[in-house]
């Protein structure tokens, strides 16, 4: 079995081995990133391989996995002048979330923690919910009060045990930090774990392939705690360094208007976040993050991309799902954001890729 890697914080250079189950910078409290530069697989290689994710493996910090659940390679659509949407919602637990998920899993499963906590406005707890239940680990998951009744549900059936917490997704995120920190726990953050993010990135590796070793112009990405676009930007980074692309696209990162802390701090010029944004209720309940613990690394990869914010209204959600639906897409409200923010002509003639992350069914159609 192929060493782990360690993990490092980018902020101090502070090093932390894989194999501790320390979560964060011990210096700073800050989330860590994986030191891991691997050359991907030729598109010619690739031929034969396993039908799901696992299929680059080159690119993967974990080998030889033993919980996996066919995730990834989902399907490319055309939607209209030029856009296609990659349909994330056909995973395994009906969400994105399961790249990541998957490779928390299966690092828990090697470091053998007591127990497996996780925080999440829905999806990303029922994915490692549904990893655990596979890898037989014990699994409590934190999710804000008024969370998707049908997201509850789906964790519950995993076998997680729920615990509610009072207030906002931020509210649910502080109590998981404090219940990592206790002895023999390993918290499967998707926003302070690295692993997750070598998982998201396969999003990318997928595209890659799919459209015969090139890119689209534009990848659109929504963005709450940035977990798919800094995925998308290690990709990226990868394919290029090999010199598997000549051009890098450009990221186009979407938030609510409601809930925009990194388009605010993006408008204003800002590295950073700039103020206090409050978390008011919106239809994109998923990407509602008012203080990503990962802002800057968002905004610097979708500066050096030469990519952009783009924020959408609530009626624009509303559209966008209903729109998705009369084309047979039946999607939920977080996730139809980026089809909410470019379906009007927003992109001018470049090609894009929107993903559709979550299924329709976690939360039923946006209020009329």
């Amino acid at each position: 079995m192929t060493p782990l890697p360690d993990c490092f914080c980018p902020v101090d250079g502070t090093r932390v081995p894989t194999g501790s189950l320390a979560w964060c910078c011990p210096v700073c409290r800050g989330p860590l990133d994986l030191d891991f530069a691997p050359t991907p697989a030729s598109l010619k290689s690739l031929a034969g391989r396993v039908n799901s994710l696992w299929r680059y493996a080159e690119c993967l910090p974990l080998s030889s996995p033993s919980v996996s659940l066919g995730e990834g390679r989902t399907p490319l659509v055309p939607l209209k002048d030029g856009v296609s949407a990659k349909l994330d919602f056909l995973m395994p637990t009906l969400s994105f979330k399961d790249r990541g998920a998957v490779l928390l899993a299966e690092l828990a499963l090697r470091l053998r923690p007591g127990r497996v906590i996780a925080d999440s406005s829905g999806n990303a707890g029922t994915a490692v919910a549904a990893y655990c239940a596979r890898a037989q680990l014990p699994c409590t998951v934190y999710v804000p009060d008024g969370t998707s009744a049908k997201k509850l549900e789906q964790i519950g059936a995993h076998g997680a045990r729920l615990e509610v917490v009072p207030g906002d997704r931020e509210a649910a995120a502080r109590a998981a930090r404090e219940a990592a920190d206790e002895e023999g726990t390993f918290y499967a953050s998707h926003v302070f774990n690295p692993y997750f993010l070598h998982g998201t990135k396969t999003y990318v590796h997928e595209l890659w392939e799919d459209l015969g070793g090139r890119l689209p112009d534009v990848i659109v990405v929504p963005v709450g705690n940035g977990t798919l676009l800094l995925g998308a930007s290690l990709a990226i980074a990868e394919l290029h360094a090999a010199g598997m692309i000549d051009r890098r696209p450009a990221l186009y990162a979407v938030q609510s208007a409601a809930v925009a802390p990194l388009a605010h701090a993006w408008h204003e010029g800002a590295d950073d976040l700039v103020g206090v944004t409050p978390a008011v209720p919106t239809f994109a309940e998923g990407i509602a993050i008012p203080r990503p613990p990962r802002a800057r690394q968002i905004l610097r990869a979708v500066r050096d991309s030469g990519g952009t914010f783009l924020t959408v209204t609530e009626d624009q959600l509303r559209h966008a799902q209903r729109d998705l639906a009369s084309q047979g897409l039946y999607v939920e409200s977080t996730g139809v954001a980026c089809w909410a923010a470019v379906r009007e002509g927003a992109l001018g003639a470049r090609t894009a890729v929107v993903p559709l992350c979550g299924a329709g069914l976690k939360t039923g159609l946006a209020d009329s």
